[in-house]
């Protein structure tokens, strides 16, 4: 049976999260003390005790992220779990997987996604971008949305994440019209998220660019484990090819319904989310209900998966 794991990003994040798989596994306190050698802080104690904000502010996010899932991965693998086809992950879920595929060191990866963090939060002056969640309007619906309510700003979708959920981002003003005419068009919701980041827009060009210039001291290797890119929804090999597409998941949108049925159309079977929370497997059923998705993101959960009851 074909299968596949993917990795969350942004907003799967909690103060305490793994807390109780840390205990008996070393795996999860030597995976988070490697992270805090780069990062030069102590990041289990951040993702333990907080405070929230500033493990929610993206530059501590991302790395608390691709570290916890990392973990997770690393505990799968020390307990002979079956190995994945293929690999993908929602936004900076990407780059973990890519940890995962070996195609990026842990180390690598860690100190990545916390420039990525920065240059992301320094692309738009505080306060000036914006994302909004709209539910219950297809996707031609949301596009002409945001046409609508561009004005002399931007505001476009961003985050493809099943049918009928669809995230905005670009300029506050404009995201804020948009809001009321998805609502105008008959959105079951519209609801601004709590970010300082409009990610996968046009607005975070300058970070892409930044993030380019990065990635070229970045050492890429082929991954030995397929993954799935956000922007293309292609599998890529070559190093050149990952780094563009790394680049332009920045500015492009996260198609996350296309990346799923592309698995389901390799052959996968089952898909397991690797990583704290459990977004993506409630995405999962709503793009998909023919296709078995598990989290694992606790104790309880990770041992559900790893030895299903017979």
């Amino acid at each position: 049976m074909a299968l596949a794991f993917v990795f969350p990003g942004q907003g799967s994040q909690s103060v305490g999260m793994l807390a109780d798989l840390q205990p008996v596994n070393t795996i999860i306190h030597k995976t988070f003390a490697e992270a805090s050698e780069v990062l030069g802080y102590d990041l289990w104690q951040l993702v333990q005790n907080g405070p929230e904000d500033e493990l929610n502010d993206t530059r501590r996010t991302q790395p608390a992220m691709l570290t916890a899932g990392i973990a997770v991965w690393r505990l799968w693998q020390a307990r002979d779990g079956a190995r994945p086809d293929y690999l993908a992950g929602h936004s900076l879920g990407e780059y973990t997987a890519l940890a995962a595929a070996g195609a990026l060191t842990f180390a690598s990866a860690v100190k990545l996604v916390e420039q990525r963090g920065e240059f992301m939060q320094s692309a738009v002056p505080a306060g000036g971008g914006a994302m909004a969640a709209i539910l219950g309007l297809d996707d031609a619906q949301v596009a002409a949305v945001c046409e609508q309510a561009a004005g002399n700003g931007h505001v476009a979708p961003a985050n493809f994440n099943a049918p009928g959920q669809v995230v905005i981002a670009g300029d506050h003003a404009a995201v804020e019209r948009a809001i009321e005419a998805a609502r105008d068009a008959g959105a079951k919701r519209a609801v601004a998220l709590p970010v300082s980041v409009p990610s996968h827009c046009e607005l975070m060009r300058p970070a892409a660019e930044q993030l380019d210039a990065a990635l070229a001291s970045v050492d890429i290797q082929s991954p030995a484990i397929p993954v799935v890119h956000n922007a293309d929804v292609s599998m890529h090999s070559d190093p050149a090819a990952i780094r563009t597409a790394l680049v332009e998941q920045l500015y492009r949108p996260v198609r996350w319904v296309e990346t799923i049925q592309i698995l389901k159309d390799k052959g996968v079977q089952g898909v397991v989310e690797c990583g704290p929370g459990k977004v993506l497997a409630g995405l999962g059923k709503r793009i998909d209900r023919s296709l078995p998705i598990q989290a694992i993101h606790d104790a309880a959960s990770f041992e559900a998966v790893l030895n299903p009851a017979t």
